[in-house]
């Protein structure tokens, strides 16, 4: 009976303790914590955040839930974004490939002279002038070569939707030797022992309303 008692008297003691310890923490004031709401306006408000938060467990309040729900793309993810709308086969990744080989075809074809190949792949305004180029070097009894050694990279630096008109800009990094030569085979620019770094900036183009799913350069620039 006595242990018993004893007992009873370990555990008041302990509950005691916990209890002023629980008061200590949770009564402590941080000095952040404001005048105590004497009508729990603020408490109801925290338990109507708390159950809409309930409902919607992605909600939160102020600034923070406008700042989670904005979306903010670049220029070129939204032009991705409307050509992909306008235009449900197109793949960035299937284009590059696509852009790439374009690339090694017209570079090759340039070289060469084929300008059947080139007119296949090129807008109108664009052949012309690789057509012009083409005729001026063979009136003067040039030839050009151009070795691809390699592409460094292709990557899609630019897109957008005018109209029905889907554009995509692509930077092209390769190496190259390139060598222009006169009638007698000498040298006249270029090294033929040198691989240069090239850097083109090309933009494709198609109707994406048209039948022809083919795109076509329309545009060439260099950064070098």
């Amino acid at each position: 009976m006595g242990g018993d008692y004893v007992d009873v008297i370990i555990f008041a003691a302990i509950a005691a303790f916990l209890v002023f310890r629980l008061v200590s923490v949770l009564g402590k004031r941080t000095g952040q914590e404001g005048s105590r709401d004497p009508f729990g306006i603020a408490r109801s408000a925290d338990i109507a955040d708390r159950e809409e938060n309930h409902e919607n467990p992605g909600a939160s309040s102020g600034s923070d839930a406008q700042d989670d729900n904005v979306s903010i793309s670049t220029p070129l993810e939204s032009g991705l974004e409307k050509i992909k709308a306008a235009d449900r086969r197109f793949d960035v990744a299937g284009f590059q490939t696509g852009a790439r080989n374009a690339f090694e075809m017209i570079i090759t074809a340039f070289a060469l002279g084929d300008t059947g190949t080139l007119k296949s792949l090129l807008s109108e305004g664009v052949f012309a002038n690789f057509d012009h180029a083409i005729t001026h070097r063979k009136r003067a009894g040039e030839t050009q070569e151009t070795s691809l050694v390699g592409i460094d990279s292709v990557e899609v630096i630019e897109a957008c939707l005018p109209h029905s008109t889907a554009q995509v800009t692509v930077k092209f990094v390769s190496k190259q030797v390139s060598v222009r030569r006169d009638q007698s085979g000498a040298v006249i620019d270029g090294d033929p022992e040198a691989v240069n770094q090239v850097t083109d900036i090309w933009t494709f183009a198609r109707d994406v309303r048209g039948k022809d799913p083919n795109w076509l350069l329309v545009e060439t620039r260099s950064s070098n």
